[in-house]
């Protein structure tokens, strides 16, 4: 009797155990790139302020150069140890990149047997140094860049990525580690194809992609044309690989700079918030890190200096306000397919956190009137944030719910603005 209550007590547990372990796996990971990582003033700072728009994850440069400044003499910078525990103390997760050349070998790639050992070096001197206050590691940054379409680049790479798994785990057993961190064009000349080919997204435990389309044609490089591309392109990799890929966008965003392929600011916080949700629509993409938290310089005209949240005073940029108000609702609630509504440029995106449920609504083209339906009875006015004006927080818009006995309706002006519309607690969400 005492073993079969022993046995069900650690069945029970064990249940729970999985089940928390299956929702920590499903939160939605709301991240950030930062250059932070050797800085010794804005650290602090500019941490507090990314957990304060409910990011939940960072990630930055661990560089081969720095950590190996002469052959053999392996040195961790305390701003890196301030960094990471600053990020641990905030509960972001962190994410570090292996990359770049070191001086002492010339700068070059892992490929040769000599350089790659080295690399192998670096990689367990400082995995075991941070052990488990690393949560990813990513092998490289944009590896394909020197020759998207090149067979041996791309075989190289496989094989490092897969030589570098060993390493972390035996230091880190927890940590993941991400493979690729493919540019656009990369992944349009087919080098993530070579990658599952080589059977690398069998040993990694995630494919890392850039997808920026920012520098595309008028119809491409729309949030909307975006999340069309990265559907088809997550159930592509799904076939290739003969299984779910978990997948992490470890940069994305779009520049507000003044020239070519920029966009204002105000765009660039409308045109985050539609990424971000349309993000959460795709099966397999675990999270994305917009790039970045600062600008990286002053000058307007300068692309490089304008993909930040934050001014490099840590001033606000309207993106950064948005992504604050809107980071609940991606980390915290459950996207609903079927309930959802993608069609003529209409979005109308359903959200559920238990009973609760949310729809977030765009236009992609003009403004226009829509009618927004629940089958639960709603009081008073319709409550919205609405992301053109995030300083407002939830407010009441003015709209009265009109109720009948199957439920009630409300008239939204919709904008390229996604309003988030509470809906209460109804059993089906529909829209006309």
């Amino acid at each position: 009797m005492k073993t079969n209550l022993r046995l069900s007590i650690f069945v029970c547990l064990m249940g729970l155990l999985l089940t928390n372990t299956t929702r920590a796996e499903d939160v939605f990971i709301v991240g950030v790139g930062t250059h932070l990582m050797e800085s010794q003033t804005l650290q602090k700072r500019a941490l507090q302020s990314a957990a304060d728009a409910g990011i939940t994850s960072v990630r930055d440069d661990a560089f081969w150069s720095t950590a190996e400044p002469a052959r053999n003499q392996l040195r961790i910078l305390p701003s890196w140890e301030t960094y990471l525990n600053g990020a641990r103390n905030l509960q972001l997760s962190t994410m570090l990149i292996f990359g770049y050349g070191a001086v002492p070998y010339d700068g070059a790639k892992p490929r040769t047997p000599n350089v790659k050992a080295a690399y192998h070096n670096y990689i367990d001197f400082v995995s075991r140094r941070f052990g488990s206050r690393v949560d990813f590691y990513e092998v490289w940054n944009e590896w394909d860049m020197e020759g998207t379409k090149d067979p041996a680049l791309s075989a190289d790479y496989a094989a490092l990525a897969k030589s570098v798994v060993p390493w972390v785990h035996k230091n880190n057993p927890h940590a993941k580690v991400l493979a690729g961190a493919v540019t656009s064009k990369g992944m349009l000349d087919g080098f993530v194809d070579r990658l599952i080919d080589a059977g690398t997204l069998n040993e990694v435990d995630g494919l890392s992609l850039h997808p920026y389309v920012h520098c595309m044609s008028m119809a491409r490089n729309t949030p909307e044309s975006w999340a069309n591309w990265m559907r088809g392109y997550e159930a592509q990799v799904r076939d290739r690989a003969k299984k779910a890929v978990p997948i992490y966008l470890t940069e994305m965003s779009w520049p507000s700079h003044q020239g070519n392929c920029g966009i204002s600011e105000a765009k660039q916080s409308s045109y985050l918030a539609r990424s971000y949700f349309l993000a959460r629509t795709i099966p397999n993409i675990k999270g994305m890190w917009w790039y970045d938290l600062l600008n990286d310089g002053q000058d307007k005209g300068e692309q490089e200096h304008n993909f930040g949240l934050l001014r490099p005073d840590l001033q606000p940029k309207p993106a950064y306000s948005v992504l604050k108000a809107i980071s609940p609702i991606l980390r915290e609630y459950t996207y609903d397919a079927d309930a959802s509504v993608q069609a003529d440029d209409v979005y109308l995106l359903n959200f559920h956190k238990g009973p609760e449920r949310v729809v977030v609504a765009w236009t992609a083209s003009r403004s226009r009137q829509k009618n927004v339906l629940s089958s639960t009875q709603l009081k008073g006015n319709v409550q919205l944030i609405d992301t053109a004006e995030p300083g407002k927080g939830l407010h009441d818009s003015g709209e009265p719910w009109a109720c009948n006995a199957s439920g009630c309706s409300a008239s939204v002006t919709l904008s390229d603005f996604p309003k988030i519309i509470r809906l209460g607690t109804p059993s089906v969400v529909s829209k006309r």
